[in-house]
């Protein structure tokens, strides 16, 4: 029996000319946009499993998904050109506007009706357009399956279990767990290069296409409509630096004077 990886990526812009739907949401087409960092890091430890998996006499693929506008079609084949097997792309017009909840059951229903038997999902920790680093999470609930967070590498696995290490702010561990089992991984500085036989394969491959009544999802909880999330406003925040040199002071007059600064911006806050 094959062992099966589903990487879920997704499709970022790649621009600071981003523009917003009257929903709030970023409008996607039209934009440059790249895989998400994080997302690379996911395929990073996918590809990874598979190559210790072959070691062991297991065969292994990797199934790249996301979900977005046909567009997003060119990250699944940046995903085949760095080694993934096959790709699969959730498009309708349903799934627009989604929040990281609707779009958590939208690939639930893909994994749990198209690629059934998977036992390792792994996905980037968070998106940089969101950075809610919620999906993951929601995903593994939905399915009901063990997760681990902040995953930054793997170091062994078979057929029965796999070890993660864990790194968070707080400490460092090493965790074992059986499948299935979701991965979120904080890994971002990914430098996986296709080569010429990479896009080769990817511009050969078929990406296959589902649409909401493919994946047999529940249409008032895909897209805007099952998102409970609400924009009230979104803008591209201005950012703003001021730097003021204070020279010839004492130690204890600069500590006061910080002091009274940090209280300044409490109250600006505030």
């Amino acid at each position: 029996m094959v062992f099966k990886i589903a990487v879920c990526i997704k499709q970022v812009p790649d621009t600071n000319d981003i523009k917003w739907t009257e929903n709030n949401t970023i409008q996607r087409e039209g934009l440059e946009s790249i895989i998400n960092p994080f997302d690379v890091g996911a395929i990073e430890l996918a590809l990874k499993a598979k190559k210790l998996l072959t070691h062991t006499d297991v065969q292994a693929e990797v199934n790249a998904v996301t979900m977005g506008p046909l567009q997003a079609e060119e990250v699944l084949r940046t995903a085949l050109a760095m080694g993934c097997d096959n790709a699969y792309l959730l498009s309708d017009k349903r799934f627009s506007a989604a929040d990281t909840l609707a779009t958590a059951y939208t690939l639930s229903c893909f994994i749990s009706n198209i690629l059934p038997d998977t036992k390792l999902i792994i996905c980037g920790q968070q998106a940089i357009d969101g950075d809610t680093a919620q999906t993951p999470s929601s995903l593994a609930q939905k399915l009901n399956i063990a997760q681990a967070t902040n995953i930054t590498s793997l170091e062994e696995i078979n057929n029965v279990y796999s070890i993660w290490s864990q790194e968070t702010r707080g400490f460092s561990r090493v965790i074992k767990s059986g499948f299935p089992l979701m991965i979120s991984t904080a890994i971002n500085n990914s430098n996986i290069q296709p080569d010429i036989n990479g896009y080769i394969k990817a511009q050969d491959s078929q990406i296959t296409v589902f649409d909401a009544s493919a994946i047999n999802a529940d249409f008032n909880k895909i897209g805007l409509k099952g998102s409970p999330t609400k924009v009230k406003k979104a803008f591209v925040p201005e950012i703003k630096r001021q730097t003021v040199l204070y020279e010839n002071m004492q130690p204890a007059q600069c500590a006061e004077f910080i002091f009274e600064e940090i209280e300044k911006c409490r109250t600006d806050y505030d």
